[in-house]
Order: C-alpha cells, then sequence, then structure tokens
C-alpha cells in the first residue's frame, strides 16, 4: 500500500526565506522517500536591517507579511498537511521580531517559531546527513547562513561537539562582524578538530551548492581547498555588476558568496582540512524530516 502526503518547511533566514514543499512517500516494507515537490526563494534580506539597527524596517516587514500570504496560499493549493516554519538570527536578535511573528500568525494563520543555533544545527543534523558520512572519518561540518554559521565535530558518525558563532555573510556584508568572532572561532576550531589526524569538511548553505554546481563535479565528490581558493580569488577580480553579468550569479548571491567563501576557507585552513564534500541538504530538508520524525513536537497542522 502507498501513501504520499505532502509536509512543507519554512525557513526565515537572514539572507532569504525559503518554502519547500516535499512528498512523503511512504510504501509498506520500504524505507520512507521524501521528494522535493517545490522549493521557492525570496530574498528578502532581514538581516540587513537587524545586524545594523537591530530591527525589522517597515519594508520588510511589509515583504514578509506578503510573502508569508503567498505562501500560505501555495500550501493550500499542494494541499500541504503539516508544516512548519522556523526563523534564525535575524528574526531572533530583532527587537520587533516576535512582534512580527505575532502579526504574521494573526494575518496568514502561520505560526513562526524563532528559534536558537544550537536548535538550527540538531534540525539540519536531522536531515540526510548521515548518509553522506564515513563511519571510519572525521568530519567538520559548517553551515554558512546569512546571520550565522553553524559549526559541528563529527567522528565515527557521532556529534561530538558543535558551535553556533555569529559571523555570518549578511553580517560580513554590514562590516559588523568583530575581529575578537573570528579569534574565537579559530581557537575552537584548533581546539577541537587538533586531536585527529585527518578532518574532511563537509559545507552546507545556499553558497556552497551553488559553487559546487559550477565546479561541474558529480555528486558525492568534494572541491578541494585549491579550487576554492583559486575561486575565491577569481571572484575577487570581478565587480559586484560584472559578477551578475560574467558569472550569471543572482543579484541577492553576487554578494554574500564572497564572505561565505571566506566562512568556508577559514574552516578548511584552522582544521587542516584539504577537502569539502558538498551535500544538496540545509535547515528547510531538516524541518521536513523533523516533522516526520515528530522530533520537533511543535508542529502544526495546516488549517
Amino acid at each position: 500500500m502507498l501513501t504520499i502526503q505532502k509536509y512543507a518547511a519554512i525557513d526565515i533566514g537572514s539572507n532569504a526565506v525559503r518554502l519547500l514543499i516535499s512528498n512523503i512517500i511512504e510504501e509498506k516494507g520500504k524505507p520512507v522517500r521524501f521528494k522535493k515537490s517545490s522549493l521557492v526563494r525570496v530574498p528578502i534580506r532581514l538581516g540587513a536591517d537587524v545586524f545594523i539597527k537591530e530591527k525589522i524596517s517597515k519594508n520588510n516587514k511589509e515583504r514578509m507579511l506578503k510573502t508569508m500570504q503567498a505562501f500560505s496560499l501555495l500550501m493550500q493549493t499542494h494541499n500541504v498537511v503539516r508544516y512548519k516554519a522556523c526563523a534564525t538570527s535575524a528574526m531572533r536578535e530583532a527587537k520587533n521580531g516576535k512582534q512580527i511573528a505575532d502579526l504574521v500568525l494573526e494575518e496568514t494563520g502561520i505560526k513562526i517559531d524563532i528559534i536558537g543555533g544550537e536548535e538550527e544545527a540538531a534540525i539540519i543534523a536531522a536531515t540526510d546527513l548521515q548518509s553522506y558520512i564515513d563511519e571510519n572519518k572525521t568530519y567538520l561540518y559548517v553551515d554558512v547562513g546569512g546571520g550565522s554559521t553553524e559549526f559541528s565535530v563529527i567522528d565515527k558518525g557521532e556529534k561530538i561537539s558543535s558551535k553556533s558563532f555569529k559571523i555570518g555573510t549578511v553580517r560580513l556584508l554590514n562590516d559588523v562582524v568583530k575581529k575578537e568572532a573570528w579569534q574565537e572561532l579559530e581557537e575552537w576550531i584548533k581546539t577541537e578538530t587538533s586531536k585527529f589526524e585527518k578532518i574532511d569538511v563537509i559545507g552546507s548553505g545556499g553558497n556552497i551548492n551553488k559553487i559546487f554546481k559550477i565546479s561541474g563535479k558529480s555528486l558525492g565528490k568534494p572541491l578541494s581547498y585549491f579550487y576554492l581558493t583559486s575561486y575565491y580569488n577569481t571572484l575577487q577580480t570581478y565587480s559586484y555588476e560584472e559578477r551578475i553579468s560574467q558569472l550569471d550569479l543572482n543579484q541577492d548571491r553576487a554578494d554574500v558568496i564572497i564572505p561565505a567563501t571566506r566562512i568556508y576557507l577559514s574552516a578548511m585552513k584552522w582544521s587542516g582540512a584539504k577537502d569539502i564534500y558538498v551535500p544538496k541538504i540545509g535547515l528547510a530538508d531538516g524541518i521536513i524530516k523533523s516533522i516526520y520524525n515528530d522530533t520537533v513536537k511543535s508542529h502544526t497542522k495546516l488549517k
């Protein structure tokens, strides 16, 4: 017997807001399958307001409301049976973050959970990450966002330490990351990885996915430190406009891709990693899995 249900995940990040709709396919005697049905991404860039002015602007509040209204309608037309909406560092740090979450609930019926960095890392870990991990290896997992980056050390298939740092692409673009934050990150990575002989990095986030796609590598093959350094240097020889017109990058990708690459390269350098693996996973995938696994109890049924 075959059953197919649709679940939705809303990821409200510091750079973009995403709606992922997935088919949950259950067949007797077979493992459950998660198949992407639709992905919509809206580059609101909430962090540009919050990391400088500590609140979400009126304009972005309106854009956020319209986006959530559209997402609500899309979920209804797709016959989504369950959803979960998670907001990360921009909404978490905004003085009016909770007020906007309340307004979204009132206007659209969508309940937003404002989650912490540790919970964010845990949700991402609920993805297919395990299927990319060789239990004989040690990894530094790096998930770069607009407002923060989550780091986890995974040894023999087990997460042994993790930490969230307020170093993200939108923060770096707006020059609000202090030198001390970089020093703290360097110290943490070196301390946590020095006990292992060899480390590989696993990278997630829209920017590393884009770089991987551009590289033409087949899924499962890593990017080398040399390749990433070379690409990073190349990016900086182009102006923002040239990155859009000549490198075919979207407007909201063409600027953040440089600070994102800097974070991945720093993580590789400080851990001594020569390779970075890029599985196609992210917070939205983790939310879908967590709804299914019922690990996050506060999921909400779509009215």
